[in-house]
């Protein structure tokens, strides 16, 4: 788990452990960098993640998923997007920025819209993209890369997990559309790899680039998710595929893959040079060594990251390393790095936080 992971294109990771990109509401209205983000992502990178992530960052403003959210869809986001790179770069960590566009999630309260979706979506109030909206948000996906590559960080992740729109092109139960974007697997799934196309021909060839799925929720079929998957790991032009699962130990939801874990329904499938890492439940230093046994070539982390910036570091000193036991104090938190306004994010995770003062970390 401490050892190097070459990647395709770019620099290695330095280890195994990679910060998930979580969601925390701490940029600025306008989707500029704030010193509360630039802190708590930098902590992680200076407590040796060897990839560190960032949250969702828009590409589009009619893409917008959450308020503070982090912005890539304008040059004016390029000044506090390239000191991030730096910071993390300096600590020798892989820096990355998850691109994302909201779909059907964008509240009109915050993009002054109706929300954009592949198909008429009753219960959001989401509009089906017009040809020229397709377009648009793949040019938009492709523009915010190269802002990436401009910026100085060392490659992006496409999100096409949790429902958001790339995950929404792929759903067969919300994408209904009857042009190239619709209907067959292949064309569902057809943005997806345009976008690839679109980012490598874009940015240097030392540029990483991943994708991130998730196999379950969203009217996904595991099925097909794995079909994806595959052919993603096949694809020479992409250095990983990052599965968002929820729990990597559990077994699928669907009846008809029962019978063994959710996380081997992918592990099984064959690889080229694109590497294969996993969130869910990843918490202790023995979840780490039975996700890698498992399979996987990196683990991606976030509660446990939350919990402790130098998770690595830690389980790399004692294999047997658990985290501090929930809940946690505000104090404790602000000692690990988040701001209030991401302390009352995490009163959305029950049982996460108290206002009982617990011990610092040490």
């Amino acid at each position: 788990m401490t050892d190097d992971l070459t990647l395709s294109h770019g620099p290695a990771l330095k280890n195994r452990f990679v910060l998930a990109p979580l969601t925390n509401l701490q940029s600025h209205p306008d989707g500029r960098l704030s010193d509360a983000e630039f802190n708590w992502l930098t902590k992680r990178a200076a407590g040796g993640f060897g990839l560190t992530m960032t949250c969702a960052a828009t590409v589009q403003h009619a893409g917008i998923g959450f308020s503070g959210q982090l912005g890539i869809y304008h040059d004016d986001h390029l000044d506090g997007l390239t000191r991030l790179a730096a910071a993390i770069n300096a600590h020798g960590s892989h820096s990355v920025v998850q691109l994302h566009h909201a779909g059907m999630r964008s509240p009109v309260a915050l993009t002054g819209r109706a929300p954009q979706c592949p198909s008429d979506d009753a219960e959001t109030g989401a509009k089906a993209m017009s040809a020229d909206e397709v377009r648009q948000s793949i040019d938009a996906f492709v523009a915010a890369a190269r802002r990436a590559d401009r910026a100085g960080f060392a490659g992006v992740e496409l999100h096409a997990a949790h429902g958001y729109l790339l995950c929404e092109f792929l759903s067969p139960a919300i994408n209904r559309r009857e042009d190239a974007y619709g209907g067959p697997l292949e064309q569902r799934s057809r943005i997806l790899f345009e976008l690839i196309d679109g980012v490598r021909a874009a940015c240097r060839s030392g540029f990483s680039l991943g994708v991130r799925l998730s196999p379950e929720r969203f009217g996904m079929e595991i099925g097909e998710v794995r079909s994806v998957a595959q052919q993603l790991l096949r694809d020479t032009r992409l250095d990983y595929l990052d599965l968002s699962l929820w729990d990597c130990f559990k077994e699928p939801e669907d009846p008809a893959f029962k019978g063994r874990s959710l996380l081997a329904w992918f592990t099984d499938l064959e690889r080229t040079t694109v590497r294969l890492g996993a969130a869910g439940k990843i918490m202790t230093g023995a979840d780490v060594a039975r996700a890698l046994a498992a399979g996987l070539d990196f683990v991606v982390v976030g509660r446990a990251g939350i919990l402790h910036h130098d998770f690595p570091r830690r389980v790399a000193a004692n294999p047997d390393f658990e985290p501090t036991p929930l809940p946690v104090s505000p104090e404790y938190l602000a000692a690990e790095g988040l701001s209030p306004t991401f302390v009352t994010y995490m009163r959305n995770w029950k049982g996460f936080v108290t206002e009982v003062a617990t011990p610092q970390p040490v």
